[in-house]
C-alpha cells in the first residue's frame, strides 16, 4: 500500500466485525466533475449503443450470484443521477447495463438500479457515527451540506438498452472491507414521490475496484485523512475473485497522469428478471456498532442538495 496505507496485516479471517482541508477537497471535486462528466451529454447515444451491442452479443455472460446487502442499507433512496450531495472525493462516473442472462443477455428495459456506498472517510449516510476503523476524522468534520440520511444513495431506471448512469465519488473504505459499492436491481415497481416503490429485487450485489487504483486514490485528499489497515481484494470477505461476474468494475481514468480528475466505471449485470433476492446472500460485511443511528430517509421533500433527478 502506498502513502498512509502500508499495513495490510488485517484480513477477513482476522477482522471480526465492523467497528463501527475540506476546502481544498471541495475544489478537487468541482474541478474533477467538470472533467469527468464533460462529455456525458454529447456521447450518451454512442455509449448506449455500445453498451447495447456488447450486452446482446453472441456470448452471454454468466448469471451473477447475489451476495449480502450488508449492514448499511436504508429504504427510500431517491431516484437521481447525481448522488454526491457535495461530498468530497475523486469523481466517478458509473455506467451499468442490466441484461437478462437467461434470455440471450437482452437488455432489461425499466429495471431500477439502486446503489449506495460510503464517503471518502468510510461513513455511510444514516450511520454517520459508526466508526470506520483505523483513524479518521468525524464525519461532521467534512463540513459539507449533504443530508446525513440520503448522501451517496440513489436509484436510476434503465433505458431501452438496459443502461443506467450515476455521478458519484470514488468510495473510501472501512474495516474489515475492501473498497466497494452496493447494488440492487429491482423490476416491476414504479417511481413514486421521488423514490422507487413496489416490484421485487432480482439481484443484490457489490461492485469492486482494482487494488492498485484504490490504493493510489487513497493517497489523495480527503481519503488520506483516513489511515489504518486497508483490506485488499484477495482478503475481502465478500469478493470471491471472479472478476466481472463477481462485480469487478472496468475502470478508465479521465486523465491517466492525474487520478484526481476522476474515473469512469462500467459493468454489465447479468440477472434473472424472474428471480427474487432477499439480500441475505453470501459474504459477511460486518455489523454496525450498537450506537450507530438507524432509520429511514425522510419522506418529505428533500433538501436542494438531495433533490431527485432523472
Amino acid at each position: 500500500m502506498t502513502g498512509n496505507h502500508r499495513d495490510k496485516t488485517i484480513s477477513r479471517r482476522r477482522a471480526l466485525a465492523v467497528t463501527g482541508g475540506t476546502v481544498a477537497a471541495g475544489g478537487l471535486v468541482a474541478a474533477g466533475f467538470q472533467s469527468a462528466f464533460a462529455d456525458t451529454a454529447d456521447t450518451t447515444a454512442d455509449a448506449d449503443a455500445t453498451a447495447s451491442a456488447s450486452s446482446t452479443g453472441s456470448e452471454c455472460m454468466t448469471l451473477m450470484t447475489s451476495v449480502t446487502e450488508g449492514p448499511y442499507y436504508l429504504d427510500g433512496a431517491l431516484v437521481r443521477k447525481d448522488i454526491t450531495e457535495g461530498k468530497a472525493g475523486v469523481p466517478l462516473t458509473l455506467r451499468l447495463t442490466v441484461v437478462d442472462a437467461t434470455d440471450g443477455c437482452t437488455p432489461v428495459k425499466g429495471a431500477a438500479v439502486e446503489i449506495w456506498h460510503c464517503d471518502a472517510w468510510g461513513y455511510y449516510s444514516g450511520y454517520t457515527t459508526a466508526n470506520p476503523g483505523g483513524s479518521a476524522p468525524a464525519e461532521s468534520e467534512e463540513g459539507d451540506s449533504a443530508n446525513d440520511q440520503t448522501y451517496l444513495r440513489g436509484y436510476q431506471v434503465a433505458n431501452a438498452n438496459g443502461v443506467v448512469k450515476f455521478e458519484t465519488i470514488f468510495p473510501g473504505w472501512y474495516t474489515p472491507r475492501t473498497c466497494h459499492i452496493h447494488v440492487k436491481v429491482h423490476t416491476g415497481g414504479e417511481k413514486e414521490d421521488g423514490t422507487y416503490e413496489g416490484g421485487k429485487v432480482n439481484y443484490t450485489g457489490q461492485l469492486f475496484f482494482a487494488d492498485d487504483i484504490a490504493e493510489e486514490i487513497f493517497t489523495l485528499d480527503p481519503y488520506s485523512k483516513h489511515t489504518g489497515s486497508y483490506t485488499v481484494l484477495a482478503d475481502d470477505m465478500v469478493y470471491d475473485g471472479g472478476g466481472a461476474t463477481s462485480g469487478l468494475l472496468t475502470l478508465k481514468a479521465v486523465h491517466k497522469k492525474d487520478p484526481s480528475k476522476g474515473y469512469k466505471g462500467s459493468l454489465t449485470l447479468g440477472v434473472d428478471p424472474d428471480a427474487e433476492s432477499t439480500g441475505a446472500g453470501s459474504g459477511g460485511g460486518g455489523t454496525p456498532p450498537s450506537d450507530a443511528p438507524t432509520g429511514t430517509p425522510p419522506s418529505d421533500s428533500p433538501s436542494p442538495s438531495a433533490s431527485a433527478s432523472s
